[in-house]
């Protein structure tokens, strides 16, 4: 069975993750999702068990039955490897995101052995967490931006 592993902090989840989500789960046999820290941000904006919850959902109302979402507290690479995955999945908006990417891809493989995977976000290449919460924060609407469950959750 293969096993892919798709770690961010989702602070909040967007509809350009879940792109990354749905294409990992046509391609893997199951996909783990984890939430994890990002010791950059020194604080979240939303719990992850709220943000687990509401992925969960947003997981069930795409249909998404091979995908479940776990909270993790350590390296992405041995939350990966304790969950029984076998491939490391990133999300890839631009050049600058492969570029970083590929640095952590290489220290990923080289302390663990495990592979990994870039998927394109595509046109919603232009959504992040960060620019959602501007957004929101200006009053503008997020609705279009990030899954139905996860609005629900963050919304003003």
């Amino acid at each position: 069975m293969k096993r892919g592993f798709y770690a961010g902090s989702f602070d909040p989840f967007t509809n350009g993750h879940l792109h990354v989500v749905k294409k990992s789960a046509e391609l893997f046999d199951e996909v783990v999702v984890g939430i994890g820290k990002n010791k950059e941000k020194k604080h979240r904006r939303f719990d992850r068990n709220a943000m687990r919850i509401a992925m969960e959902k947003a997981m069930e109302s795409e249909g998404l039955k091979n995908v479940k979402v776990i909270i993790f507290d350590n390296l992405a690479v041995d939350a990966a490897i304790e969950n029984g995955c076998d491939t490391l999945i990133r999300g890839v908006r631009n050049g600058m995101d492969y570029e970083s990417e590929e640095n952590l891809a290489a220290t990923n493989e080289e302390i663990s052995g495990l592979d990994t995977i870039y998927i394109r976000a595509g046109k919603l290449g232009i959504v992040s967490s960060s620019w959602v919460m501007e957004l929101r924060d200006y009053n503008k609407d997020i609705s279009k931006y990030v899954p139905e469950e996860i609005y629900k959750l963050i919304k003003m």
